[in-house]
């Protein structure tokens, strides 16, 4: 073990896992609709702000790193070794890469050079996704592995006969990961960072000052045009394990028993660690405007400490108050959280494979807002139904 943490599953965190994948699936829904506030819009690349959009997908990082430390404790604790732990970590991140590549590839498939259209690849390819990551109950292991095999070769032949372009002249590539992918690559870094400084907090909060400090040497001109110049394709991995490890240090906070953070002594670490982000983004901001697209320190930290706080308040709401019963309605989304990610993606597709589509008042103004709210809570109860006919995606 490397941490003595808190036994037990924690209702907050699960609750702040189904929260986040409701307002995204809100927010990636009202992303089609016209007429729409700014404040409902992700802030453009070169504007100095953020709304409440752009703190979804720090939010799921964030939520990443206060995981970790119960996940690599629960398989130590369950006896893993520690190349089957790196195995596990390997796998996990390859799948996270995989599922991003896929996904953010889908949009340019070319119908005609690859010989399908792109409604029927990406459903396809939705389904070895279940295929694959589908946790099953089966007493016969080789049951289950010939699904998950039916699975990674409908995989392998899919990315095989991608053609994408106008031309169809492009292979399957990683133009760049995609969400799922970038939060690979900080799942991964971070669960280095964790094993490698043994779940030390004070290791961990001096990482999160170096993730902003090489970003920050990133953009200087000497790394640009130097021979150093490789360095800066990673500014964007360190500011996202930034937040990773905001995230993981929260955990460590509130349930490392070995810190033994209680009472007012937890108050004040987290408030004090809060104000610290806050600040510490203001002080950047003049010199590093906020935006997601850049991934900036500023965006980082200021995602960070709103994450800190409504986490907190959650945990103080759930776990202190035992005010509970209303997260059950998340439950199934926070248990389930790949499968209700992919699940308005096979739904949008599904409808263009049937040649459905909205009716135009649904995508525009007050009631393609009012809709995108419905779609958004349908699908956790989809995904609840999916739970019981033992759905359920693991990577």
């Amino acid at each position: 073990m490397i941490n003595k943490l808190s036994t037990g599953r924690i209702l907050s965190i699960d609750a702040f896992r189904g929260i986040t994948i409701l307002v995204m699936i809100f927010v990636n829904s009202v992303a089609g609709v016209q007429d729409i506030p700014a404040w409902m819009q992700h802030a453009h690349a070169e504007e100095d702000r953020m709304t409440f959009v752009d703190v979804v997908f720090p939010a799921f990082l964030f939520i990443v790193g206060m995981s970790i430390p119960f996940a690599i404790n629960s398989r130590l604790a369950k006896g893993d070794s520690f190349w089957q732990l790196q195995r596990h970590i390997l796998w996990r991140t390859l799948g996270l890469l995989v599922l991003g590549v896929f996904m953010v590839n889908t949009g340019g498939l070319n119908a005609a050079a690859t010989g399908i259209s792109m409604a029927v690849w990406a459903l396809l390819f939705y389904v070895s996704v279940v295929l694959v990551w589908n946790v099953y109950t089966f007493k016969k292991s080789w049951i289950t592995w010939c699904f998950k095999g039916a699975g990674i070769i409908s995989l392998i032949v899919l990315g095989c006969i991608y053609r994408g372009g106008d031309d169809g002249s492009h292979y399957l590539t990683p133009q760049w990961w995609g969400i799922l992918g970038l939060i690979g690559w900080a799942y991964f870094y971070a669960c280095v960072v964790y094993q490698l400084f043994q779940g030390n907090s004070s290791a961990i909060f001096l990482m999160i000052a170096a993730c902003t400090g090489f970003y920050i040497l990133c953009q200087q001109p000497f790394m640009k045009e130097g021979a150093l110049n490789w360095l800066t394709s990673q500014e964007g991995n360190a500011a996202h394990l930034s937040i990773v490890l905001c995230g993981m240090l929260l955990t460590l906070f509130y349930f490392d028993e070995d810190l033994d953070l209680k009472g007012s002594r937890l108050v004040s670490r987290v408030t004090g660690f809060a104000l610290l982000l806050a600040l510490a983004a203001l002080w950047l901001r003049p010199s590093f405007k906020i935006s997601k697209i850049h991934a900036t320190p500023s965006w980082c930290l200021f995602s960070a400490a709103i994450c800190v706080v409504v986490f907190s308040l959650l945990y103080f709401l759930i776990d202190v108050k035992r005010v509970s019963r209303w997260t059950s309605f998340f439950r199934p989304a926070g248990s389930n959280p790949l499968l209700t990610y992919i699940l308005p993606d096979i739904v949008y597709f599904g409808m263009i494979a049937l040649g459905l589509s909205l009716p135009a008042v649904l995508q525009q103004g007050l009631p393609g807002i009012i809709w995108c709210m419905c779609f958004a809570v349908a699908m956790l109860f989809v995904v609840k139904g999916l739970n019981k006919l033992h759905i359920r995606l693991q990577l």
